[in-house]
């Protein structure tokens, strides 16, 4: 048996890959850690990993644009070994929506100087 490599037809079908797809939503799960604004996207767009179409491609070249255009925000990471203690602050509103009357937590963690999550 010889491998052939990647096929592109089968039956008179093409074939694509999408190996390119998942690379890129799993760097964009990685870059959701200095850019907590995009945490919801990628979730969804990683929800489609298996089955991928071209809108969905659309969609993860929409979040590159926005991350461009937003290159100057997002968290500040900084190498500091003097001080390293982390620090939690959490606050829950019981039923704190006034829409839909269910309770609202908030959260922050801190490594010395740098906010986490």
């Amino acid at each position: 048996m010889k491998d052939l490599g990647d096929f592109h037809y089968f039956l008179g079908v093409h074939a694509t890959h999408p190996r390119e797809y998942r690379s890129i939503v799993g760097a964009l799960q990685y870059l959701t850690l200095t850019h907590p604004d995009i945490s919801y996207v990628v979730s969804v767009v990683s929800q489609l990993m298996h089955a991928p179409r071209t809108t969905h491609m659309h969609s993860m070249k929409r979040i590159f644009r926005y991350l461009q255009g937003t290159i100057t925000h997002g968290l500040f990471l900084s190498a500091s070994s003097s001080n390293s203690t982390m620090v939690f602050y959490s606050d829950a509103d019981w039923a704190g929506c006034p829409d839909s009357r269910r309770s609202t937590t908030e959260f922050t963690v801190i490594l010395g100087s740098n906010l986490i999550s």
